[in-house]
C-alpha cells in the first residue's frame, strides 16, 4: 500500500525412583536418567501471570519465568502499575499529532469505554455475552478484500460482521492494529496491514481473571515454498508476496486490557501491548506451541481463555485502500 494512497480504515469483528539398589561401582554420570527432574513446563497461565500484577507474576516458577521474559518484546514499555497521567482520550482520533508518550499511555490506560468493556468482561465472570451485548445489531456484509473473492478466498470467519456500539471501542482497536505496524519494526517485526500478512485478532477472556484480551496473528498467508515453507494453506494463499524467513518467529501479538483487583473496585494492573517471540530456542516455542504448528509459530487463541469474537482489519477500498473494522 503506498504512502500517497488516502487511508481511510474502518473495523469488523467476527463471532522416585524405587528403593532398589544402584551397584556401588557405577559412575555418577551413568545413574539413571530417570532420577532428574524434567524442567518446569510454561502455561500459558504462567504467561499471563507475568503479565499481570506483581503478586500473580510472583506465583509463577522462577526458571518458568525467566525463560518466557526473554520471549517478551515489548510495544509499549512494561509496567506493573498503573500511571499516575492519562493519555487524553482526544489523541485516539488524531494519529499523526500523537507523541510517543501518548501512545504508551493509550495502551496502559485505555479510554473509558474500553476499561467499561474490559470491568464487563471480569464483572461477569467472563461471560462472552457481556461483550457480544456490545455489539451494534446490524449485520454488515464483508465485501471482496483486495481481490480475494476472484482467488475464492474467504478471510472471516462469516461472510458478514459487526461493529461496537461504542465508536471509541472500533477506533481504539483501529488504534491497536497501526500501533502494531508502526512500532513492530522497533523489534523486528516487520508487517503489512493486507490480506496475507496482517489483518485479524481473536478477542478472548482469559482463563480464571476474566481479563480481556486480544492475540493477534501477523504474517498469516507466506508464500509457499518448496523449501523453506513447503505448506499448502488454500486459496487464501495464492499471490501471497509474504516471505517466511524468521519474522514468522513474531507472528504472536497479545494485548491485555487493564486488570481489575479481587474486590472489581479498582484498577490492578495496566494494558499490556507484547509481541511473544517463538523462535526455535526459547520457551514459547518449546513449551506452548502445538508440534504440528511449529513451522508456522502458531500460539491458539483458546489457550488462552474464552474466545468471544475475531476482530479483523480490512481493505476494502482496492485502490484507494480504504480499511474497514468488521466484528466476526
Amino acid at each position: 500500500m503506498g504512502s500517497s494512497l488516502p487511508l481511510k480504515f474502518a473495523l469488523f469483528f467476527s463471532l522416585s525412583l524405587g528403593a532398589a539398589a544402584v551397584p556401588l561401582s557405577l559412575p555418577r554420570n551413568l545413574s539413571p536418567k530417570s532420577s532428574r527432574s524434567p524442567p518446569p513446563k510454561a502455561t500459558t497461565t504462567d504467561l499471563l501471570s507475568l503479565l499481570g500484577p506483581p503478586q500473580q507474576a510472583a506465583s509463577v516458577n522462577s526458571v518458568v519465568a525467566q525463560q518466557l521474559r526473554s520471549c517478551f518484546k515489548f510495544l509499549a514499555p512494561f509496567n506493573q502499575t498503573l500511571p499516575t497521567r492519562r493519555a487524553l482520550i482526544s489523541q485516539l482520533n488524531a494519529p499523526l499529532t500523537r507523541t510517543s508518550e501518548e501512545i504508551d499511555h493509550l495502551i496502559w490506560s485505555p479510554p473509558p469505554p474500553v476499561l467499561e468493556l474490559a470491568r464487563l468482561a471480569v464483572d461477569s465472570g467472563g461471560d462472552p455475552g457481556a461483550i457480544h451485548r456490545a455489539l451494534d445489531p446490524t449485520i454488515i456484509t464483508v465485501p471482496d478484500v483486495e481481490g480475494s473473492n476472484e482467488d475464492r478466498c474467504e478471510l472471516t470467519r462469516y461472510p458478514y460482521g459487526w461493529r461496537f456500539i461504542d465508536e471509541a471501542l472500533n477506533s481504539y482497536i483501529e488504534f491497536l492494529f497501526k500501533t502494531i505496524v508502526e512500532r513492530g519494526p522497533e523489534v523486528g517485526l516487520n508487517v503489512s496491514l493486507s490480506r496475507y500478512d496482517f489483518f485479524h485478532g481473536h478477542l478472548f477472556l482469559a482463563k480464571e481473571s476474566g481479563r480481556l484480551g486480544i492475540l493477534f496473528h501477523a504474517k498469516e498467508y507466506p508464500a509457499y515454498d518448496k523449501e523453506l515453507f513447503p505448506c499448502n494453506m488454500g486459496y487464501c494463499q495464492v499471490g501471497s508476496n509474504v516471505a517466511y524467513d524468521d519474522s514468522m518467529n513474531l507472528r504472536n501479538i497479545l494485548w491485555l486490557a487493564p486488570l481489575l483487583n479481587d474486590s472489581r473496585k479498582a484498577w490492578e494492573a495496566p494494558g499490556v501491548l507484547v509481541v511473544l517471540d517463538a523462535h526455535p530456542e526459547g520457551i514459547i516455542y518449546r513449551d506452548l506451541i502445538p508440534e504440528y504448528v511449529h513451522i508456522a509459530r502458531t500460539l491458539y487463541e483458546d489457550d488462552f481463555g474464552e474466545v468471544v469474537v475475531d476482530v479483523n482489519y480490512l481493505n476494502v477500498g482496492g485502490e484507494t485502500s480504504k480499511f474497514q473494522l468488521f466484528v466476526c
